[in-house]
């Protein structure tokens, strides 16, 4: 049985000291762009601010080597690999490159992981993705099939791979919406490797390739991620910016061109930050209430997130939240730290706007006998 409370004072008192609240703006429309497929989401908060068609499953040209990477950096992380391994470019990773973007690689010759990790970052390089495929699983194909597994990992139910530089095939596909899914985990779990999706430019064997992403250069905390373009996928772009503490994912599909890609993302991009706001409401770990606990060792315990708690709402309507708690009725003890007990539900317009559960700040022990009878008698009360 549940048992429902008021808005928290606690919560009320981040509403008042939320110094970013303002008074409300109207929300438009998100522009209309050139594009079949797109999505913007708020990385923190997981709010969806603009889509279009994002569970329509399209080729993602060279956004696939966002795949590769997240790949190999699992690679590093699983201690297989590191960026100093020295990787020999066969011949089918020269030969598959020619006439498509490359790092231009020489066939039989060694490079460090880290130097085809940029020049498949920075530069596309076909050569570069083929031959880290090679290297840390023995042939393309089979490095495709680890592709796969880690799409499934992350949720990424409308995509399967079929290579790992995105060049055509119709059993090679995605959608927006994992593209997302694919770049949140990305940015959280190697921060330290992302940062290679802003650099400008890379120079190998003497050549010098710009980063194709022109948004790098266009929007103010643009700091990634990949562009892609074959004839049949048209012009792609997966993009991040960050500034004022927030941070924006957004997808392109499909645009008629490398401009239309490049303005149809600064737009939509743009438009999440202008017209949208996130908080942070709770960390994890922090104190949402606290309950009573009957026959513990203690009386009360203090119930939390695991995670931290991000909201994002049309802009200047923060104070506009409204926030239940249900709880369990007559929680007893022995309490578990691992099993929820309550809920927290944050709503707008009486839509709810996220939901988490509610843990017990630590494991509550057994009373002695004496609090044990105690509570027992005082329960008929209850």
């Amino acid at each position: 049985m549940l048992k429902r409370s008021s808005v928290l004072v606690a919560f009320y008192t981040l509403l008042a000291l939320a110094a970013t609240a303002t008074a409300a703006t109207p929300t438009p429309a998100p522009p209309d762009v050139q594009a079949e497929s797109y999505l913007v989401v708020d990385y923190y908060s997981g709010a969806t601010l603009a889509e279009k068609d994002p569970d329509q499953q399209v080729e993602p040209a060279s956004i696939t080597k966002v795949m590769t990477a997240y790949v190999i950096f699992k690679e590093i992380e699983a201690g297989n690999l590191s960026l100093e391994d020295m990787v020999t470019v066969s011949e089918n990773a020269w030969r598959k490159s020619m006439g498509t973007s490359r790092m231009f690689l020489e066939p039989r010759t060694q490079v460090p992981v880290q130097e085809m990790l940029l020049g498949m970052i920075v530069q596309s390089g076909n050569d570069a993705s083929i031959a880290l495929a090679e290297h840390v699983a023995g042939s393309e194909q089979t490095f495709a099939e680890v592709m796969n597994a880690y799409a499934e990992k992350l949720g990424m139910t409308g995509t399967h791979f079929t290579n790992s530089t995105g060049l055509p095939n119709p059993e090679h596909y995605t959608t927006a919406g994992d593209l997302v899914r694919l770049a949140s985990a990305l940015i959280t779990e190697f921060p330290n490797y992302y940062r290679w999706y802003s650099q400008p430019e890379y120079t190998y064997n003497g050549i010098t390739q710009p980063n194709r992403n022109r948004l790098l250069r266009l929007e103010d905390g643009a700091d990634g991620i990949k562009t892609g373009w074959t004839e049949s996928a048209g012009y792609c772009l997966l993009a991040s910016v960050a500034r004022d503490d927030r941070r924006l994912i957004s997808v392109v599909l499909n645009s008629p061109s490398e401009r239309a890609r490049t303005s149809a993302s600064k737009a939509l991009l743009s438009y999440g930050m202008r017209f949208f706001e996130t908080h942070r409401l709770y960390g994890a770990g922090e104190q949402v209430t606290q309950v009573r606990v009957w026959k513990g060792a203690t009386e009360s315990v203090a119930l939390t997130t695991r995670d931290d708690l991000y909201i994002t709402v049309p802009r200047g309507r923060y104070d506009e939240l409204a926030a239940e708690i249900s709880v369990q009725n007559q929680i007893m003890a022995p309490l578990p730290g691992d099993v929820a007990v309550g809920t927290l539900q944050i709503s707008l317009d009486d839509q709810p706007v996220a939901t988490r559960s509610l843990y017990p700040a630590a494991t509550v022990i057994e009373g002695s006998l004496w609090q044990r009878m105690s509570d027992t008698v005082l329960l008929w009360f209850e």
